[in-house]
C-alpha cells in the first residue's frame, strides 16, 4: 500500500492506493499549527477508521507547498508507518520535462497533476488547477512542461471583493440563474462564478493560440466542478489526478 499526501495552502487530500487502485482518501485542512504528534494521531484515527494496518503502508510520497507543515506530516507519517516519505522535488524523476526559468519554483502539486495528466490523457494538454490559486499550465505532446498563468482563486477573489467593499456581505459559491442580476448578493455570484468561467474560456483559447495545439484541457481542485460547468469549452474534471500523479512518480523512484 501507498500512501500519498497532496499538501495545499488551505487543504490536504490524502489518499492509500491498494496496488493500482485509490482505495481510500480524506481532506482535512492545513493548520501549520499543528505538532506532528497531533497529526499523527489523525493519521492513525484515519486508518484505524478504514481498517488499514500501518504495518501494510510500503511507502509514503507528499507533494507540498507548505514547507513548514509538510515537515510535521513527513514526521508523522514515519511515526505511524515507520516509512520515510518520498518529497516532490529536485532530484526525483518525474518523466516530466521542465522547461521554464527555475524550475526548482514549480509547485509540487502542479508537477505531479501534469504526471498525472501525461500517463492518463496524453499531451498537449492545458491543465487547471482550482484551490487557493487558479493556475493554468501548458504541456506539449512529448511531456515537456512550458509554463503557464496563476490568478486569485475564486475563494480568494470573492474575500477581497467583500472585505473591501462595505456594503457587500459573502455569498455562497452558486451561479445565479442569469448573468444581469437584480440584486447585490446573485450580482456577486454573477460576478464570481460566470466571471470565472470567461476567464477559463479565454485562457484556453489564448493558450490554444499561443501554443498552436489542440490540447485536452483537464481541471482539477475542490472549486473546479463549480466554475466549468458554466464554462464553453469541453473541460475534463479530475478529481485525483495529483495524487494519481504522486503515485506515478513513486513508482518511477523506487529503489
Amino acid at each position: 500500500m501507498l500512501l500519498a499526501a497532496d499538501v495545499g495552502n488551505t487543504n490536504v487530500k490524502l489518499g492509500i492506493f491498494d496496488g493500482d487502485n485509490l482505495k481510500f482518501k480524506l481532506r482535512f485542512s492545513t493548520d501549520e499549527n499543528k505538532t506532528s504528534d497531533e497529526l499523527a494521531v489523525e493519521l492513525y484515527t484515519f486508518l484505524q477508521i478504514y481498517n488499514i494496518d500501518a504495518k501494510n503502508i510500503d511507502g509514503a510520497i507528499i507533494s507540498s507547498v507548505v514547507p513548514k507543515f509538510t515537515y510535521n506530516l513527513r514526521s508523522a507519517i514515519m511515526t505511524v508507518t515507520g516509512k520515510k516519505s518520498l518529497l516532490i522535488g529536485p532530484g526525483l524523476k518525474t518523466g516530466l520535462d521542465i522547461k521554464i526559468e527555475h524550475p526548482e519554483t514549480l509547485g509540487a502539486d502542479i508537477v505531479a497533476g501534469c504526471v498525472g495528466a501525461c500517463e492518463k490523457y496524453g499531451g498537449p494538454l492545458i491543465m487547471i488547477f482550482m484551490g487557493t490559486a487558479t493556475a493554468i499550465v501548458y504541456v506539449d505532446a512529448s511531456n515537456a512542461y512550458h509554463g503557464g498563468a496563476i490568478a486569485p482563486g475564486m475563494g480568494i477573489s470573492l474575500d477581497a471583493l467583500t472585505n473591501h467593499g462595505a456594503l457587500l456581505s459573502s455569498v455562497d459559491m452558486k451561479a445565479p440563474k442569469k448573468v444581469i442580476s437584480s440584486n447585490t448578493s446573485d450580482c456577486i455570484r454573477s460576478g464570481i462564478m460566470f466571471g470565472t468561467a470567461c476567464m477559463l474560456d479565454g485562457m484556453v483559447d489564448m493558450f490554444t493560440e499561443e501554443c498552436k495545439a489542440e490540447c485536452k484541457v483537464i481541471a482539477t481542485g475542490g472549486l473546479a466542478p463549480l466554475a466549468i460547468k458554466n464554462c464553453r469549452h469541453d473541460i475534463i474534471f479530475d478529481e485525483n489526478i495529483i495524487l494519481d500523479g504522486l503515485k506515478i512518480i513513486y513508482e518511477r523512484n523506487k529503489k
